[in-house]
């Protein structure tokens, strides 16, 4: 067990010094910057139970109040136990023999210890204490805590990536039965990466991991089977499949509400990219602050609300978040009253459980006509906390605050008519109650609604309509923090732990992270594929995107098939994209695109009115295309006159002379130069 912990502290030395020695250089270029942690080759007997035993990596790590900040500084905290280099010189006897032994008592109490922290907070601060608690564990044999340290050298969470030691430890792990290691082998199978490229593998693998319990392989089949990936399509089976996954889902968010997930598209243009909605801006941030502390009412509610669930890249901050309501409710905030109540009938750090006080807080926001105070009474009348059960004082505040178009009250009339709670049931009402909070994303009653369509009660069944349903649902689950993770992995540089963590969402029917994955292979700056693969497998995950109705995937489809990118050139399969894309879609690039093709007979018969036309419709769906419109119509006309002139009473004659042969085959850039030229002439002249 020593020669394990030791190779296991050396290893996370070498991570640290690297890490350290970057960022030393970046310090240079910016004032401020959170204190990354160091440690010596000499420290490595004492490192972990110096870190238990003291506070100094909470106050460094605490100094990232969020991850907004760890954008700006472009760095990771650097966890002891999370190893690599010498991983492969384990001995897999030694981890046989510390699987068998499954859980010590202390190496259990770790785990955990560990898992407890990562349920209670996204907070990078406690994630980096969770995975502290992990090595530890691993080192004494917790094969959850084994697998725990896998994740992260195949994520570079908290470490060096490292997807060789990661594959080694898996294999020895998914000997063992361990379902989180034979999904991960799966995934990494159906991509090459670090494994043979082999699907039917990749198939075997995702089986054993959702019969032994992965959550994530039932999800990857269940999109499988939808999509017919490398199966025969069949809707019944992605149904079983979802179904589970949802049922999982569902079960968590009655417990809580859950937390939003922040979906960046990384085919954004890059001045956008930062400030993308998705994820707030620090200095942006910092304005909104400012404004609270002056005494904005609305930022104050709406800060408030960002760090009670940890929305838009801000950690998760109970603290904070009552704050900021307390702040607003003085102010007379009726959804800041309403906010505390929430606070304090859920229970958190900041406002312990109290039934009395959400009820307090609850009546002063319905007093005002807040639709989240009238559903908050409505709770309590119909679970009874703190009031006794009374279904008939549930269904009016229900009533008053679904009116007032609060989704949660729309779901929980909904769940009444359906379950007969307090009412007769009445499956049209439920139906009725349970679409009009789906619209507005409330996870619950897509779910509900994913089980009428599914067994047909109330509703017409629709396998079809099921699984889109359940899908959904399914893309709440906790997984998803890895688009945050992905995102700011990328935004710092690291490539590879980007697209990795993308590549896993994409395997499980993410269409962002399938447009993700493939604009970062596009780029190829990554190094965990080969060159010759990526160009191929962007096409792939295009075309996943494309069928999920991504626009954009579909005119990448047409580029790469009109280019012979990871595919041979194929002009006729590229303007069918292209039609698609802009008969579905209306997307102006693919107008401009099949304008051109037509233009120029590519693949197409050649025709010249509706190369006209579908340029004007270009420039009439995005006024991005005006100017290169303008460009593309004056050459077409152009050129259309002068082959009108040279043709005009010389067709005998001069049937010989074409633009080809006296310009050459680049005749149609000599004519825009030419246009450009006498656009400049003529202007010159306007102005003298």
């Amino acid at each position: 067990m020593k020669p394990l912990s030791l190779l296991i502290e050396i290893l996370i030395i070498l991570g640290v010094t690297i890490k350290t020695i970057k960022a030393e250089k970046h310090n240079e270029r910016q004032k401020e910057r959170n204190v990354t942690t160091q440690v010596s080759v000499n420290q490595t007997q004492q490192f972990l139970s110096h870190i238990l035993e003291q506070k100094k990596l909470s106050e460094v790590i605490n100094k990232r109040e969020n991850l907004l900040e760890k954008k700006k500084n472009h760095h990771k905290i650097r966890i002891k136990g999370i190893q690599n280099k010498d991983l492969l010189k384990r001995s897999k006897n030694l981890l046989k023999t510390q699987a068998k032994k499954n859980f010590t008592d202390e190496g259990d109490q770790l785990f955990k210890m560990g898992t407890k922290i990562l349920q209670q907070s996204k907070s990078q601060k406690q994630k980096a204490e969770a995975y502290i608690l992990f090595a530890k564990a691993a080192d004494m044999g917790n094969l959850k805590a084994m697998e725990k340290m896998a994740d992260a050298l195949l994520f570079g969470n908290f470490g060096t990536q490292n997807i060789t030691a990661a594959i080694q430890l898996y294999e020895s792990l998914a000997k063992e039965g361990s379902y989180k290691a034979q999904n991960a082998l799966g995934f990494l199978s159906s991509y090459g990466i670090g494994m043979e490229y082999d699907q039917a593998k990749a198939l075997i693998y995702y089986t054993f991991g959702s019969a032994g319990g992965s959550m994530m392989s039932q999800m990857i089949l269940g999109y499988r089977y939808l999509s017919g990936i490398n199966v025969l399509q069949n809707c019944e089976v992605a149904l079983n499949h979802y179904k589970k996954v949802a049922d999982y889902i569902a079960d968590k968010l009655e417990k809580s509400e859950g937390i939003p997930v922040e979906k960046v598209r990384l085919t954004e243009r890059p001045e956008n990219l930062s400030s993308n909605s998705e994820i707030l801006d620090w200095d942006i941030y910092q304005y909104y602050k400012f404004l609270a502390e002056r005494g904005d009412v609305q930022i104050q509610v709406s800060l408030g609300q960002l760090h009670l669930i940890g929305r838009k890249g801000l950690d998760q901050d109970y603290y904070k978040a009552l704050y900021y309501f307390l702040k607003a409710a003085k102010a007379g905030s009726a959804n800041a009253m309403a906010f505390i109540g929430k606070m304090y009938l859920e229970g958190n750090a900041a406002a312990p459980q109290n039934n009395a006080t959400a009820f307090k807080y609850f009546s002063m926001a319905a007093n005002k006509g807040n639709a989240i105070g009238l559903h908050g009474l409505g709770l309590l009348y119909f679970y009874g906390k703190g009031v006794p059960v009374n279904y008939s004082e549930a269904l009016k505040y229900f009533q008053k605050a679904a009116e007032k178009g609060w989704p949660n009250a729309q779901f929980q009339l909904g769940f009444m008519y359906y379950s007969g709670s307090g009412v007769w049931k009445d499956y049209k009402l439920a139906f009725k109650y349970f679409y009009l909070a789906s619209q507005s994303g409330q996870p619950l009653a897509i779910y509900y609604l994913a089980e009428m369509y599914a067994t047909g009660t109330g509703v017409l069944r629709s396998c079809r309509t099921a699984v889109e349903l359940y899908k959904g649902v399914c893309e709440l689950g906790h997984w998803a923090e890895k688009f945050l993770t992905a995102y700011f992995a990328y935004k710092d540089g690291d490539i590879d732990s980007s697209l990795i963590q993308y590549a896993l969402l994409a395997e499980m029917g993410y269409e962002v992270a399938q447009s993700n994955s493939a604009f970062i292979l596009e780029s190829k700056k990554a190094k965990i594929l080969e060159k010759e693969k990526m160009y191929p497998m962007a096409l792939l995950l295009w075309n996943r995107a494309a069928i999920q109705g991504n626009a954009f995937a579909r005119v990448k489809i047409g580029d790469y098939h009109y280019y012979g990118y990871g595919t041979k050139k194929d002009y006729q399969t590229a303007a069918t994209h292209y039609s698609i894309a802009a008969d579905k879609y209306h997307s102006a690039q693919a107008m401009f695109n099949l304008a051109y093709m037509y233009e120029h007979g590519l693949g197409i018969s050649k025709d010249i009115h509706l190369a006209r036309r579908l340029y004007d419709m270009a420039a009439q769906t995005s006024p991005d295309a005006h100017i290169p419109v303008f460009f593309a119509l004056m050459k077409l006309e152009t050129v259309h006159l002068l082959q009108d002139i040279l043709l005009f009473n010389f067709t005998m004659r001069w049937k010989w002379m074409k633009l080809d042969n006296i310009l050459g085959p680049y005749w149609d850039l000599f004519v825009i130069g030419l246009i450009v030229a006498v656009l400049i002439f003529l202007l010159r002249n306007h102005h003298e």
